[in-house]
């Protein structure tokens, strides 16, 4: 096993060099191909290291970004169907598997941990889309582009947060607790934050917004919750099956939506990235900072971090798509 471990960290890095270089060549269509290949030899890599196997599906939406931007026409349509049309039923699945795997005592924990809730809930709905619109505000970035940073700093937190709380040992009832409440709540504050802070960017439909949020999120996950109250154990299946297909889920979407933009993120690619890093990055600072003048212990530090760093993106690619 140590053998073919290694085997594998080397032809990852060498598929690394040979793209990093072809990359700097501007060799893009040989580069492609090493591309795509090193994320996926990277992710069977992490997949045999124990203590890095986490992060490896990070890598496989790398690897389908990088598929998908190489060779957007595999990834827009098959002859007059177009994928686009996944999108929906495709979020709708993700949350229903959101809901299985939550239950009426993750809402409990708000009367167990009201501090830590209601700090959560409040730097998380203030700092994210406070930063959104300052970002957006001075990149120069077209109206479109511009509400899209907006829209994600407004969104939820995401199943993203509960694997990092899991995985640093931060506080994990807190942690799932505060993605529930955040997304039961993102349907009336998202359209609210979108109206004042991207109002002047693009047309924003407060009150459509809340429906198309509502039926994405809010009823998917209460039928989640219903089938894990009603029928939790009776089909393993189900259980088994979810986490993989919200996966996979996933990463179609992310497939799909990078396809259909290529060309806007090759011409702003490298700033957006910039943009998205600096976001997400003051999110955990600030979050981790203010949970701690608070005088939260450090696992909830930690949580609140990860909570306010990491946003749903799929919560809003709805009203985006």
């Amino acid at each position: 096993m140590n053998s073919t471990k290694m085997l594998l960290g080397f032809s990852t890095i060498l598929l690394g060099l040979i793209s990093a270089t072809l990359i700097i060549m501007q060799a893009w269509g040989l580069s492609g191909p090493f591309v795509i290949s090193f994320f996926i030899l990277l992710v069977i890599f992490l997949k045999m290291t124990k203590n890095f196997s986490g992060f490896s599906f990070t890598f496989v939406i790398f690897a389908a970004a990088s598929a998908s931007l190489y060779y957007p026409d595999f990834f827009l349509g098959f002859g007059e169907f177009k994928y686009k049309g996944l999108i929906v039923p495709l979020l709708m699945i993700i949350m229903f598997g959101m809901g299985t795997s939550m239950s009426v005592k993750d809402f409990a924990n708000v009367a167990k941990m009201p501090k830590g809730v209601i700090i959560g809930l409040v730097l998380q709905f203030s700092i994210m889309p406070l930063i959104g619109f300052t970002l957006a505000s001075i990149s120069g970035l077209p109206p479109e582009i511009a509400a899209g940073i907006i829209l994600m700093g407004c969104s939820p937190s995401g199943l993203a947060s509960n694997v990092m709380a899991y995985i640093s040992g931060a506080n994990l009832a807190l942690s799932l607790t505060l993605t529930s409440v955040s997304t039961l709540l993102a349907p009336f504050i998202t359209p609210f934050y979108m109206s004042i802070f991207a109002g002047e960017l693009i047309p924003i439909d407060a009150t459509a917004m809340f429906f198309s949020i509502s039926k994405i999120v809010i009823l998917p996950i209460i039928a989640g919750l219903s089938f894990n109250h009603f029928f939790h154990g009776r089909f393993p299946i189900v259980d088994k099956t979810m986490p993989k297909l919200s996966m996979i889920g996933i990463v179609v979407i992310i497939t799909v939506i990078i396809a259909a933009g290529r060309e806007n993120l090759l011409n702003i690619g490298l700033l957006l990235v910039v943009l998205v890093i600096i976001h997400n990055i003051s999110g955990y600072l600030l979050g981790y900072g203010s949970a701690k003048l608070l005088k939260m212990d450090e696992s909830s530090a930690r949580t609140i971090a990860f909570e306010v760093g990491m946003q749903n993106s799929g919560a809003g690619l709805r009203y985006r798509a």
